[in-house]
């Protein structure tokens, strides 16, 4: 009955790998969705970024407690893959345990994988009782209400079951062990689950077949169904933080993209030998839009960071606008940026690949000129995020659109403005006047 087994294994990994990847074009056509984006920086440079914020976890431990807890899970979900290997070639070809010849080898790789589950365990645990027991403002924001906070408890959940079960399986299989019974071979070590084993010990041999078998393909099966949510849950950024990184600005904090058709306007101004009349350049057609009024009008780079967002709230945590109660949450530019890609993407697949607008726009019906206002551009936000996300560019360009294709600015503002260009400063009095706060 081996090969029966092996079969309903294959066809489990195969719609688990086929809802995935289905999921994963879906994710992709909408990312690209968004404009070209210049990328600075040399590709060492980025492999460098990528190597110590992502993979690395350079920026987790900015806030101690919750950094160390994630590294722990990180590893675990790392290393424990090593383990899933195993399992993989197992359920292929009906073995058991295939890389027991390793000898003490596997029995340290055993002992460390056991070691990693129940400090995921324990982290999963502290974040479960941060998250809902204790009162910190960030996971209490008006975005986080919903469906936010339950993934966040759906995932914690999961991921104990899923190292309880890799526990439960390892000790019913060492109990299997200690009986001589077939096709468990001798192998592994077990300074965890040993202390499952009273749990199943009064157990017949058939029973402890059943348990063991019972909870590898719990795992597995969890595992997988694991795979096919993350895409549709906040966890996708353990995918998506890689490249995100990869791609992140490398320009200075505070450097702003220039416009190339404002640029090429100003650039006119400051040339007293270009002419104003010349016809432009083949090719060089002005903007359909400036700035950002729709999530299709960002940077594809934009929404992918959409994607990426963790949703761990450090950037509305760290914005100063935040904390003296303005309506601005960094947190949800990126939630909001992402639902209304999500929203496109569905209506232009429903339409055959085309989108023709719903009447609905990311500015207004998503993110309010209230929110856009309220930022102080201090760049707190992209300091704070642990995978170098910056909500701030999307406000900044949805801020441009409100001025220049809206002419929509708050009163000190728009007085700002009118004062540069009719006095060539900030300050509602002339150039000649500059220097008068020196008399007397």
């Amino acid at each position: 009955m081996a090969w029966l087994s092996s079969l309903v294994f294959l066809a489990v990994l195969g719609v688990g790998v086929f809802f995935f990847t289905r999921r994963i074009g879906v994710i992709r056509r909408n990312i690209l969705m968004g404009g070209d984006v210049a990328l600075e920086g040399s590709a060492a440079d980025r492999w460098r970024v990528m190597a110590r914020v992502a993979l690395g976890q350079g920026k987790m431990t900015a806030r101690p407690v919750a950094g160390i807890m994630h590294i722990l899970i990180y590893l675990g979900f790392v290393i424990i893959n090593i383990e899933i290997l195993e399992i993989l070639i197992d359920g292929v070809f009906g073995t058991h345990r295939v890389f027991a010849f390793l000898g003490p080898a596997y029995d340290a790789l055993i002992a460390t994988f056991e070691w990693l589950a129940a400090g995921v365990v324990l982290a999963c645990v502290v974040f479960f009782v941060r998250r809902n027991g204790m009162a910190i403002a960030r996971f209490r924001s008006r975005e986080m209400n919903g469906w936010p906070t339950l993934d966040a408890n759906i995932i914690l959940v999961v991921e104990v079951l899923l190292m309880f079960a890799f526990l439960s399986m390892n000790a019913a299989d060492a109990i299997a062990q200690s009986r001589g019974l077939d096709h468990y071979v001798q192998a592994g070590s077990f300074p965890v689950s040993q202390w499952l084993m009273p749990l199943y010990a009064g157990l017949s041999d058939a029973g402890i077949v059943a348990v063991e078998r019972g909870m590898w393909w719990f795992h597995i099966v969890g595992v997988l169904a694991f795979l096919v949510y993350v895409p549709y849950s906040k966890h996708f950024h353990i995918m998506l933080a890689f490249p995100n990184t990869w791609y992140a600005s490398m320009l200075p904090k505070g450097a702003m993209n220039n416009m190339a058709a404002v640029k090429k306007e100003v650039d006119l101004m400051m040339d007293p030998s270009a002419d104003p009349y010349a016809a432009a350049p083949e090719g060089d057609a002005p903007p359909a839009r400036f700035g950002v009024k729709d999530a299709p009008d960002l940077a594809w780079t934009q929404l992918m960071q959409a994607y990426s967002c963790t949703e761990c709230g450090r950037c509305t945590s760290a914005c100063p606008a935040n904390q003296t109660g303005k309506l601005l949450s960094p947190r949800k530019i990126m939630m909001d940026t992402r639902d209304r890609i999500e929203e496109i993407g569905a209506a232009r697949e429903a339409n055959g690949g085309k989108w023709e607008g719903d009447g609905k726009s990311l500015l207004g019906n998503y993110i309010t000129e209230e929110e856009l206002w309220a930022c102080t551009s201090c760049q707190a936000c992209v300091e704070a995020c642990p995978i170098l996300i910056s909500p701030m560019g999307i406000i900044l360009d949805m801020r441009r659109s409100l001025i220049m294709e809206d002419s929509k600015s708050p009163e000190s503002i728009t007085s700002m403005f009118n004062n540069i260009e009719n006095n060539g400063a900030p300050w509602a009095f002339p150039a000649a006047s500059r220097g008068d706060w020196r008399n007397g």
